[in-house]
């Protein structure tokens, strides 16, 4: 744990604390401050008093209709620090109204002019839509769609495709809401280094609340290049109950990447414990792995995309591309409760056999899948909905008559019991060949019918396509361009930028 970004914005807090403490600034002379810790230009901080205790719900006014973001304050109080959130490049009106508790509204509209000029990289990705149908995408009042990059500087699209969030720190692969409403970040030291290795707790303002510094015995790429980016956690994160973090990482070894787990602590930044799955799984997985070729000549033998903790039964869902494989871990006892692959069950060795899923007609075998997490379990625990983005490509056992063809999200029952599981749901095969991702990509479901996906690698890493469908009906199509090597777009999310649990204040 280090305290250097946290720092480093201290005069800029202490100012802003300053400006709460000042009567002066009223609703009809409000202190407002554009880009408040100068690393999120499409952001403000708005300060000022009231004479009486009220409500505050306050609007960025759309440019055209479902496009307005609006927040509402929780509480009654005389004095605001509102954090303003999806401000367009240039222009903007943000609506204030005010509200006391004998139902006395006052409103005040605020001109508010951020930078019109987008960063390189952003505004190369040309963002465009078709097929939209705002009325029916699950956008609320203030969600948008948050576009995570594998490199350079990830950013937020509205509706209409248009950029209303973004961060001048380069991310890559992590931006992962917690328990508070802030938001893991995965960024570097410096723009120019070539390592991955800050973690930041963060908000869409851009303060910085923690920050986790790794070492670089550890680091590594996607193909083993020596001129390449590195990072330290490779593909996801997640929060454990505990507030401690369950990351992506590799073991340090000279021989094998990207098939550890450890867990951090929240307090002090240490690994407090450790699963790698050479312990977990055959011996001749790794040791006669012979399908991926690395430049530097280690084996990614399971290539972990995804971690997933399930609170029910103090579980976690691993992902492996490499084996085409998913599994459910216990993380207390490090013992496998389920394993869906395509690998034949008579290849697999006796004592691993009591734990394989058996499909179902109709169900897929999936093939370098991403992002699996689950959706919900049973009171009883034995019945569980996961979903995943199934990238169709046969890397040691998906099903080689499909791979390369379509990829999808995919939607699967599992009963823990029967070790059986049944597709439920999946949209992407009538897409084909041109929505085909080789690589990275994930499903979210927005509803009960809704879901969004990203196929993050089309027209041979050139674009990323990202799509909302109601019912297998597309109702948002955004395509990216990647305008630079490996600025992908990895995940696609549909996030309230003012989580319900967020509260912004200079005093915490």
């Amino acid at each position: 744990m280090i305290t250097t970004r946290e720092d480093n914005q201290k005069s800029l807090t202490a100012t802003y604390k300053k400006e709460v403490e000042s009567t002066k600034n009223t609703l009809d002379t409000p202190y407002v401050k554009v880009n408040p810790y100068e690393t999120s230009p499409l952001s403000a901080l708005v300060i000022f008093h009231t004479d009486d205790a009220v409500k505050v719900t306050y609007t960025v006014v759309g440019k055209t209709k479902n496009t307005s973001i609006s927040n509402s304050v929780k509480g009654y109080s005389k004095t605001h620090q509102i954090p303003v959130v999806g401000l367009y490049s240039g222009a903007n009106t943000v609506k204030i109204t005010t509200t006391d508790k004998n139902g006395k509204k006052a409103t005040k509209s605020l001109s508010v002019k951020t930078t019109t000029s987008l960063p390189k990289y952003i505004k190369d990705s040309k963002p465009t839509i078709k097929n939209t149908n705002k009325s029916k995408m699950v956008i609320g009042k203030n969600k948008l769609t948050l576009l995570v990059r594998s490199t350079k500087e990830s950013f937020a699209v509205d509706g209409d495709g248009v950029v209303r969030w973004y961060s001048t720190l380069w991310n890559q692969h992590l931006m992962e809401n917690i328990h508070n409403g802030h938001f893991l970040f995965l960024t570097k030291n410096k723009q120019s280094d070539m390592m991955y290795n800050d973690l930041l707790e963060t908000d869409y303002l851009g303060r910085v609340y923690k920050e986790y510094s790794f070492g670089t015995k550890t680091t590594t790429n996607e193909t083993g290049a020596a001129k390449a980016e590195t990072t330290i956690i490779h593909h996801d994160i997640t929060e454990l109950p505990n507030h401690n973090l369950l990351v992506t990482v590799n073991d340090g070894s000279k021989k094998y990447v990207e098939d550890t787990v450890v867990e951090i602590s929240h307090k002090t930044g240490k690994v407090v414990r450790v699963l790698n799955l050479k312990n977990i799984l055959p011996a001749a997985m790794y040791k006669e792995y012979k399908s991926k070729k690395r430049a530097d000549g280690k084996l990614d033998w399971f290539h972990n995309n995804a971690v997933d903790y399930v609170k029910k039964d103090h579980s976690i869902l691993l992902s492996s591309r490499h084996q085409d494989l998913m599994m459910k871990i216990n993380w207390k006892t490090q013992q496998i409760k389920w394993i869906y692959s395509g690998k034949k069950k008579s290849t697999w060795p006796k004592a691993y056999r009591k734990y394989l899923l058996t499909p179902t007609k109709g169900t897929a075998v999936t093939g370098g899948q991403h992002g699996l997490y689950q959706l919900s379990q049973s009171k009883s625990g034995n019945i569980e909905n996961v979903l995943i983005f199934d990238n169709n490509i046969a890397v040691t056992n998906g099903d080689k008559k499909t791979s390369g063809k379509y990829s999808q999200g995919v939607q699967f029952k599992i009963n823990q019991k029967k070790k059986t599981i049944t597709q439920t749901w999946a949209y992407g095969k009538t897409l084909g060949k041109q929505n085909f991702s080789y690589i990275i990509g994930y499903t979210q479901k927005l509803g009960t019918d809704n879901y969004l996906m990203d196929y993050g690698f089309v027209d041979g890493g050139n674009k990323s396509n990202i799509v909302e469908v109601d019912q297998n009906k597309q109702i948002f199509n955004l395509t990216v361009s990647n305008p630079a090597s490996k600025a992908y777009v990895y995940r696609a999310y549909r996030v309230a930028v003012y989580p319900s649990n967020y509260t912004f204040s200079v005093y915490k």
